[in-house]
């Protein structure tokens, strides 16, 4: 039987990546979904849990091009987006591109940037394109947002606004990892990074292709209205003060057809929407009366209710 292409790129993304991050295949799993489905990732957890990391092993791996930008409440808008800098040669102006004008940018610490400063990532994370001065420069595909916080660290920190956070397809949690994980990452760090290594098992184009084969993923209605059902509870459910937008909607579809297309089928079942709905929901909802501490745990307890509540299609 002919392996599904979708299958075979992520089965070999995944096992290169977990050369070096050792015990978080799920976490690892869902990341690969979010490349396929052209989706950004917030990843969310203590310090030196390994998700700059992540990040490089996946960019290494995927053969693109990688930035890291440190977040801080100095940093421009500018540094990110790019900015206009005059020729005295020339006397004209020239356009120096910013920190976003790559395939895979980590925004490190970014809730330590001010909401100007964080604001300046919401046109490319939704229309991959830069504005400045009037003009509009198109962004290199594939194009991926991989932005970090520390969720307990609230001094000197600028909560991502509700605005922002709906721009992120998944928000993952590493965890600390295993026993028999850490033994081993003890092991293979011992004498040098096995990340300087690592070597790409794909490449641009691959991805791209992968990403466009996502999208022929069937989903029937019974699926769609699944999905339907899960969304529209968090906006009815009286205790939750904002549910999900419909752009939430589309990212759990989206990411149903990935994770189908991950495990070598060319349909989505409920099961799909069940394995990634947490991570893709969960970000996107305000219970009542929690504040920013309480919030993100409160959420995902709601969230986990409403997917233990709602009646699954049998068909």
């Amino acid at each position: 039987m002919q392996e599904n292409p979708i299958q075979a790129l992520t089965d070999k993304l995944n096992a290169n990546v977990a050369s070096v991050i050792k015990g978080k295949e799920e976490v690892i799993e869902k990341v690969t979904a979010c490349v396929l489905c052209a989706g950004h990732i917030l990843l969310e957890d203590l310090p030196g849990t390994g998700k700059t990391t992540l990040a490089k092993s996946f960019a290494k791996s995927m053969g693109c091009s990688f930035r890291r930008v440190q977040f801080t409440p100095d940093l421009l808008p500018s540094e990110l987006t790019g900015i206009n800098v005059y020729n005295q040669k020339t006397e004209e102006f020239a356009f120096r591109p910013g920190a976003v004008f790559t395939n895979i940018l980590l925004a490190d610490e970014i809730n330590r940037a001010t909401p100007r400063t964080q604001s300046s990532l919401l046109e490319c994370m939704e229309e991959r394109q830069v504005s400045v001065d009037g003009v509009t420069y198109p962004l290199e595909e594939p194009f991926l947002v991989i932005a970090t916080q520390n969720p307990i660290e609230v001094q000197g920190t600028f909560p991502l606004p509700e605005a922002q956070l709906d721009r992120f397809f998944m928000r993952l949690k590493m965890g600390y990892p295993g026993k028999e994980g850490e033994k081993d990452m003890m092991g293979e760090f011992a004498q040098a990074s096995p990340l300087d290594a690592l070597q790409s098992v794909t490449g641009k184009e691959e991805i791209l292709q992968a990403q466009q084969q996502v999208r022929a993923v069937k989903v029937g209605d019974a699926v769609k209205d699944y999905i339907l059902a899960l969304v529209r509870a968090t906006r009815e459910d009286e205790k939750i003060r904002l549910g999900v937008s419909p752009r939430g909607t589309l990212a759990l579809l989206r990411a149903s057809q990935g994770w189908a297309g991950m495990h070598g089928r060319d349909y989505v079942l409920p099961d799909d929407v069940k394995a990634v709905c947490l991570d893709v929901l969960t970000h996107r909802i305000i219970c009542k009366g929690a504040n920013v501490m309480q919030g993100s745990s409160a959420a995902r307890e709601r969230m986990e209710h409403i997917l233990a509540t709602t009646p699954v299609p049998v068909e």
